[in-house]
């Protein structure tokens, strides 16, 4: 079987590093609600897994289905979550790498080499890094963890929904749609907000000019 451009752009790294290659991307950094988590997957050098691809060009239910082959050849796989009040203390940026590197440091194993989505390396001391803008739309591994890092966000915000169903997280998964900005006014944040996102942020400083008066 011919290999897909995403598993030949692999094959590349592990010319140069050997074949326990993983890719590490994540899944929440633009919401404004709920934590931000990453996913590290090392895939088998001869894993094609046929409609693995970026998980945004996927539904959900391609996505869950996506996860069911992931999970069934991956050599191994692991997770890491920055928490609402890790990416207000620390700014975005940092809480997606602070995620990241409890991703890889998740997966029980140590790769050769990490393949990291976007312009930020992981500092894993040993283990050669490179970080690729769009991977999870050029590399089958960095792909292969975007889906993780999304399937395992969005069950995380389907339940949260159960304890806040104002905000029907389990719609928007606490992205800024004109349903959650509307919830947000009405309601006020709760805990899972992020105050340190500029909807929030001003949202709190409203409600604190109110309270003078």
């Amino acid at each position: 079987m011919r290999r897909s451009r995403l598993a030949q752009f692999d094959d590349l790294f592990r010319a140069r590093w050997g074949e326990c290659l993983a890719g590490v991307d994540e899944a929440g950094r633009g919401p404004l609600a709920g934590p931000v988590v990453a996913a590290c997957v090392a895939l088998p050098a001869d894993a094609t897994l046929r409609g693995v691809r970026d998980s945004k060009e996927l539904t959900a239910h391609e996505r869950v289905a996506a996860l069911e082959k992931i999970r069934a050849v991956a050599i191994a796989t692991g997770v890491g979550i920055a928490s609402v009040a890790e990416v207000d203390a620390f700014n975005i940026r940092m809480a997606t790498l602070l995620a990241m590197r409890r991703a890889v440091e998740a997966l029980g194993i140590v790769p050769r080499g990490l393949l990291i989505d976007g312009k930020d390396a992981i500092l894993v001391p040993g283990v050669p890094c490179e970080a690729v803008v769009d991977g999870d739309a050029k590399s089958l591994s960095v792909a292969a963890a975007s889906i993780l890092a999304k399937v395992t966000r969005d069950r995380m915000m389907d339940e949260c929904a159960a304890a806040y169903p104002v905000y029907r997280f389990e719609e928007n998964k606490g992205y800024g749609t004109p349903d959650h900005l509307e919830a947000l006014r009405a309601h006020g944040p709760c805990e899972l907000h992020r105050k340190s996102f500029r909807p929030v942020r001003e949202l709190l400083c409203v409600q604190e000019v109110i309270e003078l008066f």
